[in-house]
């Protein structure tokens, strides 16, 4: 058995097709079967039952998936020892970003890299969370970071350095919300066009159980985008009202709800549990405590209650 042999048994694994497998791992498709088969001969268990031109695990081949990929992940952790070992000076930092870190984080980080690290290639990747996860388990990422409210747990996942911010509706100054003396109810809001990104099924709860169903994100935000420096230039430019993090926004004006917002981002740094850190994680780490917190002094639409 060798770990070439594994390599193939996964990607068989993962497509489920001799020929795409073949063209992925690069060997003729005859190569592959034989390769599979002397697998299942030494290990003296059938791996795939074939079912037309479709390969699908046995109750076996699940159980040795597993284990293969700890193997392969193995020989992937002791390959990139050397690399790590360069203190981060050199090599590689794949970094994937949520909406609201990203509009914080991924510029100053992009700065402080070129400023110290100027041979370490940097890659910020932006999406969803669960598409960054995946990028993760697929090893195309080193770590991320994100809302760990949008993080489903899983035992594969280790997240640190949790930083709160909090969450708010701003509008623009001149608003015709920010003139208004009186607390503002959400049906106030729905007046106007709500901006926000994707949000998790915990906000999306707080939202329903303060203002009621029609707060639910499905119903009431009419822009959505994945990025939070984009909608905050809407609201700047138009009557929309925007939520999202306090910070990202500091010359909107925050309107005070009633009953209160009273909910928080809490952004944190997520690695998978069994894999070395790049150790330019430090760096990120610092960033994080220093730029993911909300500063003082933001004004704040004080009214009478």
């Amino acid at each position: 058995m060798t770990l070439v042999q594994l390599k193939h048994f996964i990607s068989l694994a993962q497509t489920g097709s001799f020929s795409k497998s073949a063209a992925a791992v690069h060997l003729t498709q005859p190569a592959l079967s034989r390769s599979i088969r002397a697998l299942e001969d030494e290990l003296g268990e059938r791996l795939f039952d074939r079912i037309g031109r479709v390969s699908e695990l046995t109750p076996y081949g699940r159980q040795a998936l597993e284990r293969a990929r700890d193997l392969v992940l193995a020989e992937d952790e002791l390959r990139g020892s050397a690399r790590l070992s360069a203190e981060g000076q050199e090599g590689v930092l794949r970094i994937g970003m949520g909406s609201g870190p990203g509009a914080m984080l991924m510029t100053p980080l992009l700065r402080r890299m070129a400023l110290e690290r100027p041979r370490l290639k940097v890659t910020i990747a932006r999406a969803s969370t669960d598409l960054l996860v995946q990028a993760l388990r697929d090893r195309a990422l080193d770590a991320l970071v994100v809302d760990a409210r949008s993080l489903k747990p899983a035992p594969d996942l280790s997240t640190q350095w949790l930083q709160e911010m909090t969450g708010a509706f701003m509008v623009r100054r001149g608003h015709p919300l920010a003139r208004r003396a009186e607390a503002i109810r959400f049906d106030d809001l729905l007046q106007y066009p709500i901006a926000a990104t994707p949000l998790s099924d915990e906000v999306a709860r707080a939202l329903v159980d303060r203002y009621g169903p029609r707060a639910h994100p499905e119903v009431c935000v009419t822009l959505r985008c994945d990025e939070i420096p984009s909608l905050v230039d809407v609201a700047r430019a138009s009557d929309a009202v925007v939520l999202a993090i306090r910070a990202a926004a500091p010359d909107l004006i925050e309107l005070k709800m009633r009953p209160a917002l009273a909910t928080a981002a809490r952004f944190g740094l997520v690695t998978l549990g069994r894999r070395s850190a790049p150790p330019t994680l430090d760096l990120v780490r610092a960033l994080m405590a220093e730029l993911l917190v909300d500063p003082p002094n933001i004004e704040r639409r004080t009214r009478r209650r």
